[in-house]
């Protein structure tokens, strides 16, 4: 029994390097697909919101002489390259896969609309939106929770390299203790950077709660969806 029918998975572009130091590792992809096909085999409607960062960050664009909106629709694009490769991934996993884009680009992928979206969700597709939110100035984060909230997700789900929020960086700090649940004021309070504040506010103003995991490891996903204690809970 799944305790979410429909979910909104927010990949960093990062986590698609694996140990690599750029571009898209073939391992983690095939990883993460059969994963996300463990999960859609017991009905639960996905969708999906990935980063860029492993090909091209806006943002850091701005220090080495872009102009940032130039630098945020290099991003964009970023995502959508990483959006196909896990379409293609989900497919040759046997899970009928769909990328929509924010920004018109057929034949790439269809654009995006939410009604288009959840037409193919309840079709049996997961769903990869590509693109951002299609302005600049704003993170995929921010794309992830408004996308979640456009398709009435039962919960965002962040995938990290860790396994949820900590007091500081576990990767850093031996002493870091793990939260198993927070509310949002709490986690703001705190200054936890779980998601940028934008990010955050939808989520908080809207009621979908954010659950960080550890994506990386096996079956992880799925223990999600069934309910069983992994990660933090923001609600």
């Amino acid at each position: 029994m799944s305790k979410y029918q429909r979910i909104l998975l927010k990949l960093s572009g990062e986590s698609l390097m694996g140990n690599d130091k750029y571009g898209i590792s073939t391992d983690v992809l095939e990883k993460y697909s059969a994963d996300i096909a463990s999960v859609t085999e017991t009905g639960v409607q996905v969708a999906i919101v990935t980063g860029g960062g492993n090909i091209f960050r806006g943002i850091s664009g701005t220090g080495k002489g872009f102009d940032r909106v130039k630098g945020d629709s290099m991003g964009m694009l970023a995502t959508v390259i990483n959006s196909l490769a896990i379409q293609s991934a989900l497919e040759n996993a046997g899970v009928k896969a769909v990328t929509l884009t924010a920004v018109r680009m057929e034949p790439v992928g269809e654009y995006y609309s939410s009604a288009k979206a959840i037409k193919y969700l309840d079709a049996g597709y997961t769903v990869i939106v590509a693109g951002g939110t299609g302005n600049p100035f704003f993170t995929t984060d921010s794309a992830a929770a408004l996308r979640g909230i456009e398709l009435k997700a039962d919960i965002l789900l962040k995938g990290t390299r860790v396994d949820g929020v900590y007091t500081a960086d576990p990767e850093k700090d031996p002493t870091a203790v793990k939260y198993s649940s927070l509310t949002f004021d709490e986690a703001y309070e705190k200054g936890l950077k779980i998601m940028d504040l934008t990010a955050f506010t939808l989520c908080k103003e809207n009621s979908l709660p954010i659950l960080v995991f550890d994506m990386n490891t096996a079956g992880n996903l799925k223990k999600v969806i069934s309910g069983e204690s992994t990660g933090t809970i923001i609600q």
